[in-house]
């Protein structure tokens, strides 16, 4: 059963992911990729949802998928319940993903009922194609990336960081180009989309 918790700032969502993670009695370990932020300067973001995990009681394993081998991988993602991606540059993480061949794997553990937990990037990447990103991020820092499908696991592109700096503008020029073409689902820094087998719930977190 599809499960999906996704969204734009993890920690500006704890509340809203203790309960859900309270609901699906996910157990306390989390297997955390945070590749995406390998070619970015600031990433607070990271250690933000770290503390986050740390701070609900979670066992929290990273996994950096760039500096480790296919089998490695493949094996960490295989043995998970809960997987976390984090935030940073989509490109370069799908690059990745697609180096270690984890695409197809990912989307087998979300079909036997691994929670899939996605910040920004990690979000993104749920979509089936993340070209329309590119305002918002660097695509010339993923030099290998041959194309751009995704893992096709939400119906909807999601655009995050809505109305929050430093991407407010980049975030509002995605929507002006795509929404016409694409089903764009925008989220600020507090909300989170549920996504359970094709149902699909926003939520926002009481600040």
């Amino acid at each position: 059963m599809k499960q999906l918790f996704l969204c734009s700032y993890f920690a500006g969502v704890k509340n809203l992911f203790k309960q859900y993670a309270s609901k699906k009695q996910l157990g306390k370990h989390v297997l955390f990729i945070p590749t995406a932020g390998n070619v970015e300067e600031y990433r607070g973001y990271i250690d933000e949802a770290l503390q986050t995990f740390e701070d609900l009681g979670f066992q929290v394993e990273v996994l950096d998928i760039s500096a480790c081998d296919r089998e490695t991988a493949q094996a960490k993602i295989f043995q998970s319940k809960l997987l976390y991606i984090s935030g940073g540059n989509t490109f370069y993480l799908l690059q990745e993903l697609k180096k270690k061949q984890l695409l197809s794997l990912i989307k087998e553990q979300i079909a036997d009922g691994m929670v899939y937990v996605g910040e920004s990037a990690g979000a993104i990447i749920t979509a089936k194609d993340i070209d329309y990103n590119k305002i918002m991020d660097d695509k010339e820092v993923a030099g290998e990336l041959s194309d751009t499908v995704a893992l096709h696991e939400a119906d909807f592109y999601l655009l995050p960081h809505v109305g929050e700096e430093p991407f407010a503008e980049s975030a509002q020029s995605t929507l002006d180009t795509y929404s016409d073409q694409l089903h764009l689902l925008p989220l600020n820094n507090h909300q989170a989309v549920l996504v359970e087998v094709e149902e699909v719930k926003v939520l926002v977190e009481n600040k």
